[in-house]
């Protein structure tokens, strides 16, 4: 459930990304429109042939009576079309992918760009990128066709036919539907089609949560036009969660001095300041103070203090004696 919520969450996101960049989503209008005005044409076609289509698929109800013949083509035209606009739902998004693959890439890759890292794009040429959209759109297609012909064939069945078979077949074009739209996102990370569906399978909620209702609104006419911008940046931000970058910060420089266990605390192998190794503070390669061939310098290190050899030592400086003519008072000689 928590997937579900978050799916939808995307595509909120992704509408109003570009309701705060409106250059963008008008420049991702463009190939929706074409798409568009491909689409009605073949929808309006469908829909005046589709009598003429149910009698051609089932001529054995020819001598039957009336209700039936009426009921069974009726039931017929209202699944044929009701494929049809699932078909064209799916087809829709793939067919305005590949017309408008350069607008679609642009806007995922200003998305990517907003949100602080963009991964770089695959040195291919523009052809080559439509010739694997094209045969990955061909791939998602075949695997959703296999599915509509199954949902369709129970569509006869009773009463499941005409309520969980919908029902079902929504969450089917809003998962294939959400593999469409992250096409773009994934290309740019050369995650092969194959992939993307493991992928998804894998978070089956979240891709129904952001397809299906992109599904039940693209059913609105030009719907799909106006929320197709939308739904391929919001298809982004579900990428980039999705899919880690696997972007590490940059590795230090070898030659830069690092920690080295056998200095100080708070020292880099060479001594603080020097310029060069070996060199002592202050110095450019030349010999250390006190040492010969030094010049300038405080002069040698002082001697240490002979070990103690188990007698007690006399004080540096012994209290004077005390009495009259004593130096009681003054410091002794040498202070």
């Amino acid at each position: 459930m928590r997937d579900l919520v978050a799916g939808i969450r995307y595509l909120g996101k992704g509408q109003r990304w570009v309701a705060q960049h409106g250059r963008w989503w008008g420049f991702g209008l463009i190939p929706a429109l074409i798409a568009l005005v491909l689409y009605a044409g073949v929808l309006t076609a469908l829909a005046l042939w589709s009598g003429d289509i149910a009698a051609w698929a089932t001529p054995f109800a020819d001598g039957w009576g009336e209700p039936w013949q009426g009921l069974l083509r009726g039931v017929f035209v209202a699944l044929l079309f009701a494929g049809g606009l699932t078909l064209s739902v799916l087809t829709f998004t793939a067919v305005t992918l590949l017309i408008g693959d350069p607008f679609y890439e642009s806007l995922s890759r200003a998305v990517e760009e907003s949100e602080g890292h963009c991964p770089p794009d695959p040195d291919r040429p523009l052809w080559q990128e439509i010739g694997i959209a094209l045969r990955d759109s061909v791939h998602v297609l075949l695997r959703a066709a296999g599915f509509g012909i199954l949902l369709f064939v129970l569509g006869f069945v009773p009463f499941l036919g005409q309520t969980v078979i919908p029902a079902v077949g929504f969450c089917v074009s809003g998962f294939f539907l959400a593999v469409e739209l992250t096409s773009v996102a994934m290309q740019r990370r050369e995650v092969p089609v194959r992939e993307r569906l493991r992928l998804l399978r894998g978070r089956k909620g979240l891709a129904v949560g952001f397809g299906t209702p992109v599904v039940l609104l693209f059913l609105i006419p030009f719907v799909a036009v106006v929320l197709m911008p939308g739904a391929v940046a919001g298809a982004t931000l579900l990428v980039r969660d999705l899919v880690p970058d696997g972007s590490e910060p940059p590795a230090p420089d070898e030659g830069a001095a690092g920690p080295d266990p056998a200095a100080p605390y708070g020292q880099t192998g060479a001594p603080y300041g020097q310029h060069g190794a070996g060199a002592p503070y202050g110095q450019h390669g030349a010999a250390a103070p006190g040492q010969p061939g030094a010049q300038g310098g405080f002069g040698p290190a002082p001697a240490p203090f002979p070990p103690s050899q188990g007698q007690s030592q006399a004080p540096r400086y012994p209290h004077p004696p005390s009495g009259p003519g004593s130096s009681a008072g003054r410091p002794p000689a040498g202070w």
